[in-house]
């Protein structure tokens, strides 16, 4: 997998798991409406899947 994602948190930890938590700390998001670039790997998908319900992602073209 090659390119980048645009990943934001689009829903509040309240609520959530301890887990999901974690997740989302890790892929660099501390608050709703946040937008982070990440690199397309299979690690970052794995922890997108587990949040999914919170974020919405976005493949970046042309990179």
């Amino acid at each position: 997998m090659t390119g980048k994602l645009e990943i934001k948190q689009i829903r509040s930890v309240a609520g959530s798991s301890e887990k999901q938590r974690r997740n989302l700390k890790a892929l660099g998001l501390r608050h709703r409406e946040q937008v982070v670039v990440h690199g397309d790997s299979l690690t970052i998908r794995g922890m997108i899947q587990k949040v999914a319900h919170m974020v919405k992602v976005t493949k970046l073209a042309g990179e």
